[in-house]
């Protein structure tokens, strides 16, 4: 499970998030969306124990991520949108460490299996700094992956990716939901968000606009008893002065 409880977050005197509280339940998908510098990667990044709340309280798997930050990056994979991997190592290699790092048990079949769904099999000896960029991205889905993490937390994570990486990582999305992890995606690809998530979280100015199931947020905006479209509620919601709450 995933919570944040009243998270604060600036930078001296900019307020990248304020007062946010949200949780997401093992087998959610949580969409992250708003316009750029709504906070929505400072959330994520703050989640993985990356950077510290400036107040509040950050939850993965019932763990504080202040009190808790070697444990918590055990139980939490973060992709950020532009992947740092280790350019002088092949891709078997990066997942070779990675297992090695957090102990993966049969390390080989599922090194196998994730290279093989993800079209990187014929590049496994191949160093990262010669990987395309959508590749880079495959790359670094993978090494989250193989460890089984409960909390997954993708930023931009189609950024590069072909239709048929874009397809793969959004059955893999569902499968590791229906296994169990609880996954917060950020992304202005609306209707890709509208296809995976089971909910979502509006972000603007660092402020939640709307916090609850996908179906709810659309049901606010429906016309003539026609709901709308994630992306149609987006902008409606996004025009309002005051939040437009949340439901479950």
């Amino acid at each position: 499970m995933i919570r944040a409880l009243d998270f604060h977050k600036a930078y001296d005197d900019t307020i990248a998030v304020a007062g946010l509280s949200f949780e997401v339940l093992p087998g959610q998908v949580l969409g992250l969306v708003g316009p750029n510098g709504a906070g929505k990667t400072t959330t994520l990044r703050a989640l993985s124990g990356l950077i510290p709340a400036t107040r509040g309280r950050l939850e993965v798997a019932g763990l504080d991520v202040e009190q808790h930050p070697i444990a918590v990056k055990q139980q939490t994979a973060y992709v950020p949108d532009d992947p740092q991997l280790f350019d002088d190592l092949t891709v078997g290699q990066h997942m070779d460490f990675f297992a090695s790092v957090y102990r993966v048990a049969d390390a080989e079949t599922k090194t196998q299996g994730l290279l093989q769904t993800f079209d990187l099999i014929e590049k496994v000896d191949q160093r990262a700094s010669a990987l395309s960029r959508g590749m880079r991205q495959k790359l670094a889905v993978c090494c989250a992956y193989l460890y089984s993490p409960a909390a997954i937390l993708l930023d931009e994570p189609m950024t590069g990716l072909d239709p048929p990486g874009i397809r793969n990582l959004l059955e893999s999305v569902r499968q590791r939901a229906a296994d169990g992890a609880a996954i917060m995606i950020s992304s202005h690809l609306l209707a890709m968000i509208e296809s995976v998530c089971t909910d979502v979280l509006v972000l603007e100015r660092g402020r939640a606009k709307f916090c609850g199931s996908i179906d709810a947020f659309k049901a606010r905006f429906e016309s003539a008893g026609t709901p709308a479209s994630l992306e149609q509620a987006f902008f409606a919601a996004t025009a309002c002065e005051l939040p437009v709450g949340a439901s479950g």
